[in-house]
C-alpha cells in the first residue's frame, strides 16, 4: 500500500510505501492529490521506500513508470528516499526523464530529503 506521510511542509505531498504496493494503489491514494497540486500550479514530492516496503506488483512498476509522466509541466521537485539499491539504480538511469528537479536520497537523509523538496531556489 502507499500512505500519505504526516507533516509535511507547506506546497509538498508524501508517500511511503509500505507492505506490497498495487497499481490501485498509485490511483487511489497518490494520483487525487497530486492531480489537485497540480492544477494549482507546481507539484513537489517525496516518495518514501524504506524498511516497510516489500515488493510492487508488476502492475504497480508500470504505474509508477507512468506517473511521472502525468501532467509533465508541473513537476517541480521528486524526491525518492531509499536504500533499495535496484531503486536507487534505476533512479540513476531513468531519473533525467522525471521533469523538474529530482534527487534521490538515503533512508537516513530523510529529513534533508523534506528539506531539498521545500525549498525554493
Amino acid at each position: 500500500m502507499i500512505e500519505p506521510i504526516e507533516g509535511m511542509s507547506e506546497g509538498t505531498l508524501g508517500f511511503e510505501a509500505v507492505g506490497q504496493v498495487t497499481a490501485d494503489d498509485y490511483e487511489r491514494v497518490m494520483d487525487p492529490p497530486v492531480a489537485a497540486m497540480a492544477k494549482e500550479g507546481k507539484v513537489r514530492l517525496l516518495y518514501l521506500i524504506g524498511h516497510r516496503f516489500e515488493k510492487f506488483t508488476a502492475g504497480a512498476m508500470w504505474e509508477d513508470a507512468k506517473f511521472g509522466m502525468r501532467a509533465p509541466t508541473h513537476w517541480e521537485r521528486v524526491a525518492l528516499v531509499t536504500d533499495v539499491e535496484s531503486m536507487r539504480h534505476m533512479a540513476g538511469a531513468f531519473g533525467w526523464l522525471v521533469p523538474g528537479k529530482f534527487k534521490t536520497f538515503a533512508v537516513a537523509d530523510l529529513d534533508e530529503a523534506k528539506e531539498w523538496t521545500a525549498a525554493d531556489d
